[in-house]
């Protein structure tokens, strides 16, 4: 995918949030789990990542997520070449990435209020500059009454929004999740993917990895098909 010279005879700035450009993808000497993958997001954009367990879903959040590195091809995040960037710059690059997990990787000795105040925690930050903003947030997603509680106590649909709510604490500019509405009921799957599209619609760039095409075609977003590594773009559905 190329860029323009502009007036000054400067390259324009990339417009996109993402941008793949013949990436593959292996773990170690097995064969490629992602293959020659081309595409681009742009920013406030919000897509879904469809395709059956084992397609690469996983793998292509782990890419965008900087915990793997491409085997081949150009990967620019934010307009900033992945492959060339010194490893002490990843953390604050991954600052601006949000991540909501299938299993929710919630700390269990951890409150609900801490559970989410833990990112502004690591960057520094004292209780007395996030509390108010942390409470907001849990009202937000429907913990208001259970933030003192242990994540032991919470169902699985409030332990999936405490972890959105984690995710997005220090307000991303994308958001990933993988698989977020695989361990509720499908009430609840609505109501997540509803905290989704509303997050989006405040700014954040949407990765929404998942196998339930039911909700895919209930929402009216755009996706991306894996199969077998390879990626397909997949027209919204009205």
């Amino acid at each position: 995918m190329s860029r323009n010279l502009n007036a000054t005879g400067a390259y324009d700035a990339d417009p996109a949030v993402v941008r793949f450009d013949d990436v593959s993808m292996r773990y170690g000497r097995a064969p490629e789990t992602l293959k020659d993958l081309t595409f681009s997001l742009a920013p406030g954009s919000f897509h879904f990542v469809t395709g059956a367990s084992g397609a690469g879903k996983t793998s292509l959040l782990k890419l965008l997520f900087l915990a793997a590195r491409p085997s081949k091809g150009l990967l620019h995040l934010f307009g900033q070449d992945v492959a060339t960037l010194p490893r002490s710059e990843l953390p604050f690059l991954r600052r601006r990435i949000g991540v909501v997990y299938q299993e929710f990787k919630l700390l269990e000795h951890l409150s609900v209020f801490d559970n989410t105040a833990l990112p502004l925690r690591i960057e520094g930050r004292k209780p007395d500059s996030y509390r108010n903003d942390v409470a907001e947030l849990l009202a937000w997603v429907g913990l208001r009454n259970r933030m003192h509680v242990m994540p032991a106590t919470l169902s699985g649909g409030e332990k999936q929004r405490l972890a959105i709510a984690r995710a997005v604490v220090n307000r991303p500019e994308i958001l990933l999740a993988d698989e977020p509405t695989g361990n509720v009921d499908p009430e609840m799957a609505v109501r997540i993917l509803k905290l989704f599209v509303e997050l989006n619609r405040l700014g954040a760039t949407v990765v929404f990895a998942t196998h339930d095409q039911e909700l895919v075609a209930r929402s009216g977003m755009p996706s991306l098909h894996l199969e077998k590594g390879r990626l397909t773009p997949v027209a919204a559905r009205s």
